[in-house]
């Protein structure tokens, strides 16, 4: 019988072609930085692999030169991010029925935005019909993993291996960009993020997101003199920062893996952009997540910190305000917990994607 270890160096030795299909916006700055963390983790496992790129958008029509190209290569990895969402599907089922080389479903998730619409039937089948061909299904958080159960898939099949853009490499900015953005000192910093004005139920909770937010800054320059930063994640944030009316608020708007290093010098971030909280733990720097899908609570559930939510309809209440300063106080405690479930991530995710080099 051939070892384990002479499977893994044949396999290393061949060049391996990977389809890969995954959200294709690079504006939005979390969805361009899952595309990164998961090639590197491809590139890491597969040393001499060549990845062919496929817009999610492939899976919603039946196109035979897509199809070809596909089938052409050793296997099909979709995600990770929110493939799982009504805006991509529904997907095309006899396109997923007419792929051939195994689908590995790494790292995604599914969207539900607060005050959003149920799935219409044809939407929710056409993912079963994608999950249940799939060789491999690796979800981000366990809300992921209770909507495939609830639909039919099998429990066995899934994992939840997290979000892939955890793991995502840091980049030192250069040293103009440092000084530009005053990183240099040791003074207190305050990320914050606000989601797009696009959002379903933005109008519902705009004033009450606003106001939280203003009172929540105003606390920490008074008492921390903190220098405030606004996290870009998406071109549709230029307006709605504005309305903070914060003087001398810095913006960060740098590729992702420089964005990253960005957050691990903060203190604390405030957000709602998913990956704002995804990248902010990953750089080991607590982030409080406003919540408006059900994402956010799941990706504080996977990493066990459901403290980290605040709801929306306890804004009012100022629980952004007394949230931040209980965090705020334990962030060196937070930084090393955080640390340790990352590292956890890490081999977990590693060893899901070794279940493809051998299989």
């Amino acid at each position: 019988m051939i070892s384990r270890q002479k499977k893994i160096n044949s396999i290393n030795k061949k060049i391996i072609k990977i389809a890969h299909i995954h959200v294709w916006d690079k504006k939005n700055k979390g969805d361009h930085a899952i595309v990164i963390a998961v090639q590197e983790l491809l590139k890491q496992n597969f040393k001499n692999c060549q990845i062919i790129d496929f817009p999610v958008e492939t899976l919603k029509l039946f196109k035979t030169d897509k199809l070809k190209k596909i089938n052409n290569c050793d296997f099909l990895i979709i995600g990770g991010g929110g493939i799982f969402y009504s805006y991509f599907l529904p997907f095309n089922q006899k396109m997923i029925k007419a792929i051939k080389i195994p689908i590995v479903l790494f790292g995604l998730g599914y969207i539900k935005e607060v005050d959003a619409p149920l799935w219409p039937l044809n939407n929710i089948n056409s993912v079963m019909t994608l999950a249940k061909q799939a060789k491999l299904v690796g979800v981000r958080d366990i809300n992921t993993k209770r909507f495939l159960i609830k639909n039919g898939l099998a429990l066995k099949k899934i994992e939840v291996v997290g979000d892939p853009a955890v793991v995502l490499s840091e980049k030192k900015p250069a040293l103009q960009t440092i000084k530009k953005l005053k990183l240099q000192g040791n003074e207190i910093r305050l990320g914050v993020n606000l989601r797009l004005k696009s959002w379903l139920g933005f109008g519902k909770w705009r004033d009450d997101i606003l106001q939280a937010y203003k009172e929540t800054i105003k606390y920490f320059q008074a008492e921390h003199d903190a220098q405030i930063y606004y996290l870009k994640h998406h071109p549709g944030e230029e307006n709605i920062y504005k309305e903070l009316g914060i003087k001398n608020i810095i913006k960060v708007d740098l590729p992702p893996n420089e964005q990253k290093y960005v957050y691990a010098q903060m203190d604390l971030i405030i957000g709602m952009m998913l990956h704002v909280g995804v990248m902010s733990f990953g750089a080991l720097t607590p982030e409080i997540s406003v919540a408006y899908d059900i994402r956010n609570y799941g990706f504080a559930e996977f990493i066990n910190h459901p403290e980290l939510v605040v709801d929306l309809d306890k804004l009012k209440s100022k629980q952004l305000l007394k949230t931040s300063k209980s965090v705020f106080s334990k962030r060196k405690k937070y930084k090393n917990l955080f640390y340790d479930k990352k590292q956890a991530i890490a081999l977990k995710e590693a060893n899901f994607l070794k279940t493809i080099s051998l299989s």
